[in-house]
């Protein structure tokens, strides 16, 4: 097969890298398999027309306006490897003409679900406190220093939202034998409970719930709803632990509830990230923090790469994507989550 009968793939993963999502032999297949044009999230637009015609795929989440779609007249699937579903193409368009838009997303489920287990684990048998203390000649001994502690075995734990992250916290906590109660009104009761877990209202989750673990995504709907009045609802030393997005929490209140030590809490994300240095969160007591780091492992970024390939394979052969998750028509213009700004 010559080069240019070869599926033309325009390349702008930023802030990715093709070297970050995909081992070295992968990389080889997909140069060795496509046609490679190499751009940035600006430089789209600025492509020959006979590019953009010819451009199959696209790997990356650009902005692209109707404009620059419709000279896109070969496009098959648009591969956003940032994971973020963002409102900076028209996906009413993309849709209309059968063009799929998928996310790797799913491979941060079970690294983020591993440190937010870990996250709940600190929170109930003060682990960091506990070293920090002993580097200080400080430690409490045996009994002395589990006055607060507890189990999350047999526990009642509650989960808001249950895609893939959920999912996977999910099969981490069954070992624990923890009574799991989920509030998602995106799914009908049955598939939570074909995953062994009950459906429950939000009030139910919150006040039922020695730990609550916050895996949803944000949306249109939901941006600051776990607020004041939610923390009020928790049992009395609960603890909260956000790893989707900061924005579907009111920050002020959550530490607020720390502050008052209603409950303890542990994040993986914030309201703005980085966080500026004299964010009082920093020095909080009971406020366990984590630089947004849950998902951020090397072998995650490389199973994106070999999703991307093994869904460019199916489409090949004229079979829809599989690996990666579609965006839903109706949901996907709900989604408020945004990028960490590294700037």
């Amino acid at each position: 097969m010559s080069d240019n009968s070869l599926p033309l793939v325009i390349s702008a993963p930023e802030p990715r890298t093709l070297e970050l999502i995909f081992t070295p032999p992968s990389l080889a297949r997909l140069r060795a398999g496509y046609r490679i044009v190499e751009t940035t999230d600006s430089g789209i637009a600025a492509l020959p027309d006979e590019t953009l015609a010819g451009a199959c795929y696209i790997i990356g989440q650009p902005p692209i306006s109707g404009e620059l779609l419709a000279r896109m007249q070969s496009l098959r699937c648009i591969f956003n490897v940032e994971t973020n579903l963002i409102n900076n193409m028209p996906y009413e368009t993309l849709f209309e003409r059968g063009i799929h838009v998928v996310t790797t997303g799913a491979v941060f489920a079970e690294p983020v679900a591993e440190l937010g287990l870990a996250l709940a684990i600190n929170l109930a048998r003060g682990i960091v406190d506990a070293d920090l203390a002993f580097r200080e000649g400080k430690e409490l001994w045996g009994g002395d220093g589990n006055r607060t502690a507890r189990l999350i075995s047999g526990a009642d734990v509650g989960i808001i939202g249950f895609g893939d992250l959920g999912k996977a916290l999910n099969r981490l906590l069954s070992g624990f034998r923890t009574r799991t109660r989920v509030f998602d009104p995106w799914l009908p009761p049955s598939m939570l409970i074909e995953h062994g877990v009950e459906p429950a209202s939000l009030d139910e989750v919150l006040s039922g719930s020695d730990f609550v673990f916050v895996v949803a995504s944000v949306t249109s709907e939901n941006q600051g709803f776990l607020g004041a009045d939610a923390f009020a609802k928790m049992r009395k030393g609960a603890a909260f632990i956000l790893l989707s997005r900061a924005g579907v929490v009111d920050f002020e209140a959550l530490m607020e509830a720390v502050r008052s030590k209603h409950i303890v809490a542990a994040s993986d994300v914030f309201p703005e990230e980085p966080l500026g240095l004299d964010h009082p969160v920093r020095a909080l007591p009971g406020f366990l923090r984590s630089a947004h780091r849950a998902g951020a492992l090397d072998v995650a970024f490389k199973r994106m790469g070999d999703m991307v390939l093994e869904d460019m394979d199916l489409m090949d052969r004229g079979l829809p994507p599989i690996r990666c998750k579609r965006a839903e028509r109706e949901t996907v213009s709900r989604m408020r989550s945004k990028p960490v700004d590294r700037n």
